[in-house]
């Protein structure tokens, strides 16, 4: 599969515009598109799907490592791969490039990159801005499309660049406020809540072919050498429930896949489904925005109680995030399943944000690199069983205890990829009631 990454000066420069347009131009053009986001989001791959009509996968070098990386890129469908990078092109954990969209370009043998920039108020700074980009780490950059400008503007940038840069300008997208997405508190809309999404992205995809050399960018485009793919687990009739809506649609499609090896996977909706799914030996709460949702969801209380039953029953169940507060007494007044003691309550900040590292108090080889994004808190009086900490920015390491054992029950906030730590999936499959 031939490959692209798309990257920026920063957040916000028009990096999920420019990535769904060109994938609905490269798709109108015939071409199988396959999608895939840097990081740990789960926001922007779901957009990809709405163009794609597949689903879209994370490459993550901190949650997956560099094998999970490749298998995970591996497993991509298709023709041309296009990469949406995270934050700015050397914004990883923290004070180096590590695991930054420019050390995946390097995993990728060393995958071309395309910078989306939204200029202000600049010209010729603006070349000393990009070349800065290009020369900190020698990139490999192979041009630059200029965001929410005007015609007048894009043509003194471009001279611009074109006389001080060793950078092609591929063109731009002019401004244009029909084609904005919207975004709540921890990023984006979900897809699946913007009504005319389809819309947006064909006027992105009309603006791109308008106004970008289309054709110059599938020239850059790179084959990447396929190398095996580790990551499997055997068939052993595992029967797993996953619930799957508005409320719950934070998962990562290699740790889908891995259950689908182990078995067979039963979706449900809580919002809308009167029970769990019959049969079924495992239940996977993923994250999502049940706090969006808490007023369905609490009006909903066969779900609640079926949930609530088969837990006491002894059912294994992991909780992650979104999933751990749906399995709490209430999120903000709103009854939920309450098999953990405790209520989730919103606050106005993120709480321990980012990269961080899990061990589990019973069992010292789980030890698995994790991600937390979430402006709630569980006041809670249930034993923690994770240990979990990070690397602060002034370098000071930063500990707390998250994740709830109880009954075969595990709930906790790290968002956690199952490449990361095989042995954490077949932990979880095989609990046996130890409190």
């Amino acid at each position: 599969m031939k490959s692209l990454i798309i990257s920026s000066n920063g957040s916000g420069g028009g990096k999920t515009t420019f990535t769904l347009g060109l994938m609905k131009a490269l798709k109108d053009r015939g071409y199988e598109v396959q999608g895939y986001k840097a990081g740990p989001d789960y926001i922007d791959p779901g957009f990809h799907k709405e163009v794609t009509k597949r689903e879209s996968r994370n490459l993550d070098l901190f949650l997956m490592g560099e094998e999970g990386v490749l298998a995970s890129y591996n497993r991509g469908k298709g023709e041309i791969g296009i990469i949406e990078g995270v934050m700015g092109l050397y914004d990883g954990r923290g004070i180096d490039t590590d695991y930054s969209t420019y050390h995946l370009s390097e995993t990728l043998d060393n995958a071309p990159i395309v910078l989306v920039i939204t200029p202000k108020a600049q010209s010729v700074t603006l070349c000393a801005e990009l070349n800065g980009i290009k020369d900190f780490k020698n990139a490999n950059i192979v041009g630059v499309v200029l965001n929410k400008i005007s015609e007048k503007y894009y043509k003194l940038l471009k001279s611009a660049i074109e006389a001080n840069c060793s950078m092609k300008v591929f063109g731009y997208i002019p401004k244009d406020e029909t084609i904005a997405l919207e975004s709540r508190h921890l990023g984006l809309v979900q897809s699946v809540e913007v009504k005319n999404i389809i819309e947006k992205i064909d006027r992105v995809k009309e603006l791109i072919e308008t106004h970008v050399d289309v054709d110059g960018i599938i020239d850059c485009l790179k084959e990447r050498k396929i190398s095996k793919d580790n990551f499997h687990v055997k068939n052993i009739g595992l029967k797993t429930a996953v619930a799957y809506d508005e409320a719950f649609r934070f998962y990562y499609k290699e740790n889908l896949e891995l259950l689908e090896e182990l078995g067979e996977i039963k979706y449900f909706s809580p919002l809308k489904d009167a029970k769990l799914p019959e049969d079924i030996d495992f239940l996977y709460l993923g994250g999502g925005y049940p706090e969006v949702f808490k007023e369905e969801l609490s009006k909903n209380l066969p779900m609640r109680n079926s949930i609530k039953k088969a837990l006491e029953s002894g059912l294994k169940c992991y909780g992650e995030c979104g999933g751990l507060m749906y399995l709490m007494e209430e999120i903000e007044g709103n009854h939920m399943v309450g098999f953990l003691k405790g209520k989730a309550r919103m606050t106005k900040s993120l709480n321990r944000f980012g990269y961080a590292k899990v061990t589990m108090k019973n069992n010292p080889n789980i030890a698995i690199n994790c991600h937390e994004f979430h402006k709630s808190t569980i006041d809670t009086e249930e034993e923690a069983v994770y240990n979990v900490e990070k690397q602060g920015y002034d370098g000071e390491l930063l500990k707390w205890n998250c994740g709830y054992f109880k009954n075969n029950t595990l709930g906790g906030y790290p968002h956690i990829h199952f490449f990361g730590n095989l042995e954490f999936l077949m932990n979880l499959i095989s609990l046996n009631n130890k409190k």
